[in-house]
């Protein structure tokens, strides 16, 4: 029992280092850029459309936690000059080209069958085939930098369709078995059930008691957190 609390308290502490990003340096655009320096439509509607990919939603914490961390496309990193960590970076760094997923550069490299060329690089995993839809419909949607606000339901929140979705969503990117940053794995059900149940789940969603904000950039939506609160005083059990 000692030594498991012994390793418990020494996972909680490097998740508290783990995946710290430089905060965010926008690129200012030149006249020939995306956008000419417009940050899109910036449109946010109640309802969720489920044939409409958002960039804030879907897109953004995507991006930022498979390719804007740190020593990859963060603002301080920033490899061959990308970020990918807020808007007007990842459409003028990422050469998006609205309505054209095939002509844009991002899209390309998440596609590339080439290792050695592919983003997120080798050893992280490539995104999943549902991954690289989304981005090419979201491009093909036109890039908008656009949001939507949908109902938060959390009076049945289950660990199997409302959960592991948040997580693999926006920790993956930082805490798979091969990123493993802070050396914080987060991929079973077991390993997000012993962050949960310690107390620091709570606090690195929240940033409080202590804990860092997680994800580093701009934290978790608010729908999000909910779901992941209502699992922790749930026992966080796996349903």
């Amino acid at each position: 029992m000692q030594k498991i609390g012994l390793q418990l308290i020494f996972m909680v502490i490097i998740f508290m280092v783990a995946c710290t990003h430089e905060p965010s340096e926008t690129v200012e655009p030149g006249p020939g850029d995306n956008n000419g320096g417009d940050s899109g439509d910036t449109t946010q509607v109640a309802g969720c459309d489920p044939d409409t990919v958002y960039f804030k939603n879907d897109i953004l914490p995507l991006l930022q936690s498979s390719c804007g961390t740190m020593g990859c496309h963060d603002a301080g990193t920033a490899t061959e000059g990308i970020i990918l960590t807020d808007y007007e970076n990842i459409i003028n760094t990422g050469d998006v080209e609205p309505f054209d997923a095939e002509s844009s550069d991002i899209y390309e490299v998440i596609t590339e069958t080439d290792t050695d060329k592919r983003m997120p690089p080798p050893p992280n995993n490539p995104l999943s085939q549902e991954q690289i839809t989304m981005v090419a419909t979201w491009i093909n949607q036109g890039a908008l930098n656009n949001s939507c606000e949908s109902d938060c339901d959390t009076t049945d929140v289950t660990y199997a369709s409302m959960v592991a979705p948040v997580f693999e969503n926006f920790c993956l990117g930082c805490h798979d078995q091969a990123t493993a940053n802070g050396g914080v794995v987060l991929e079973t059900y077991d390993q997000r059930a012993t962050l949960a149940n310690s107390g620091a789940l709570h606090g690195v969603i929240n940033g409080t008691n202590g804990y860092p904000l997680m994800p580093p950039s701009n934290g978790l939506p608010e729908c999000e957190i909910a779901i992941l609160e209502k699992w922790i005083s749930d026992g966080a059990p796996n349903n």
